[in-house]
């Protein structure tokens, strides 16, 4: 071996030629489209959450309950009562606001007999709406007017008139302190019972949809409850922020009266007995009063049940 064949084998020995990287790896086709579908879908979710209302994400961190109901007892009521507003107040004894022209009116009703104890009739132009009982005063609101009604319930006797913030007279409850009313949207008010203005409005939502035709309200444990018209569904609402936390289910209620031959509208009236945490529920042109106990659903909720159920058009003026 010559003296520059020997130099350049040490040469090479010292500086071995550099590996050529080999190409990358391409990740499988179907890793990519989970990969893009997952992102996309990540994305629209935080889009959606962006644009939605504050509580529907204040939503998805709650259970939403699903209840139905059980009857204790049935008590007697005045078939003729267009029944707007419904008051427990005490030893067995309601208040009820009852509707139609030439109908409405405030009663006291005894709870074991349905025998109206009292009564003060509307003029006829007057369209009796919902009640509610705040520091020994009756508030009444009718529809299609901003004007309400306050009565002595010693006597039914009228005290005085006021006028609301409210877009129409459908609901009112109170929590001991406020006032809460609807008008047949999906808002939920709280009112000064001092000035009658209106201090918060909720729009109360479910998964993302508005809870339309809110009317007679209570207030039970911290809750607003809420009939829904055109439903046999009631709403249980934070009124913090409107959200929905459940839904109760009355529909075998009216069904049964129905089938018995009854001439009867629709659900409407809630009443709560604070002292022995009694739920009383009643409907427009129902012969009865029903005590109930709510209990949750069993069985899983079909999806679109409560929208088909419970979630009806808003409901539109004649």
């Amino acid at each position: 071996m010559g003296t520059k064949s020997l130099k350049r084998r040490v040469r090479d020995s010292q500086n071995p030629p550099m590996a050529v990287a080999a190409p990358p790896r391409r990740k499988p086709r179907s890793y990519v489209t989970v990969s893009v579908l997952l992102s996309a879908t990540l994305l629209a979710f935080v889009i959606f959450l962006l644009l939605a209302p504050s509580n529907t994400w204040r939503a998805f961190q709650r259970g939403v309950s699903y209840d139905t109901v059980t009857v204790i007892n049935e008590f007697p009521h005045d078939p003729q009562a267009f029944t707007q507003g419904l008051v427990y107040d005490t030893n067995d004894t309601f208040f009820e606001s009852t509707g139609l022209y030439g109908k409405s009116s405030v009663r006291r009703v005894a709870l074991r007999t349905g025998k109206v104890e009292d009564v003060q009739n509307m003029d006829t132009s007057l369209f009796g709406e919902g009640l509610t009982l705040l520091n020994n005063r009756l508030f009444q609101l009718t529809w299609l007017q901003k004007v309400g009604f306050i009565y002595n319930p010693k006597n039914l006797s009228k005290i005085a008139t006021f006028n609301h913030d409210m877009k129409d007279g459908w609901g009112l409850a109170t929590d001991g302190k406020v006032l809460f009313g609807s008008d047949g949207s999906s808002t939920l008010y709280q009112i000064d019972p001092q000035t009658f203005k209106a201090v918060s409005k909720q729009v109360v939502y479910y998964r993302s949809r508005e809870v339309h035709n809110l009317n007679e309200l209570e207030y039970i444990n911290g809750e607003v409850w809420a009939n829904v018209f055109m439903t046999d569904c009631i709403v249980r609402i934070s009124p913090s922020d409107g959200i929905v936390l459940g839904w109760i289910l009355l529909p075998k209620l009216r069904k049964e009266l129905m089938q018995a031959g009854n001439n009867v509208d629709v659900l409407n009236g809630i009443a709560w007995d604070g002292e022995q945490k009694r739920i009383f529920v009643t409907g427009k042109l129902w012969p009865k009063l029903y005590e109930i106990k709510v209990s949750p659903i069993n069985k899983p909720i079909e999806e679109g049940m409560i929208q088909q159920l419970c979630l009806p058009r808003p409901f539109k003026y004649p």
